[in-house]
């Protein structure tokens, strides 16, 4: 499995926008071929930030999620909402196996 840790802080006046724009990439990429989870998650105590976790069975199917329409549209979309730049972290998932 190959997970994506992707780290977004969001201008404070943008938040609703972002979060429009990620739930539709968030529909488009759980429909993706490979695509085991793509979760979004809001920090509690800091309401700008985010976390996106992307969970892939392999790293072919994470590298063809950013040939995607929805995430092409999404990361153009997004681009001036970003506080500073995203920050996008790998990670070889061990469990669970399936």
């Amino acid at each position: 499995m190959h997970v994506t840790i992707v780290h977004v802080t969001v201008k404070p006046d943008r938040v609703d926008d972002f979060i429009a724009a990620t739930r539709i990439n968030h529909q488009g990429s759980v429909k993706e071929p490979g695509n085991l989870r793509f979760d979004v998650l809001r920090d509690s105590a800091d309401p700008v930030k985010f976390v996106l976790y992307e969970a892939y069975a392999r790293p072919e199917d994470a590298a063809a999620h950013k040939e995607t329409e929805h995430y092409l549209e999404w990361r153009e979309a997004v681009a001036e909402m970003m506080a500073e730049p995203r920050r996008g972290v790998s990670f070889q998932g061990l469990f669970p196996k399936d």
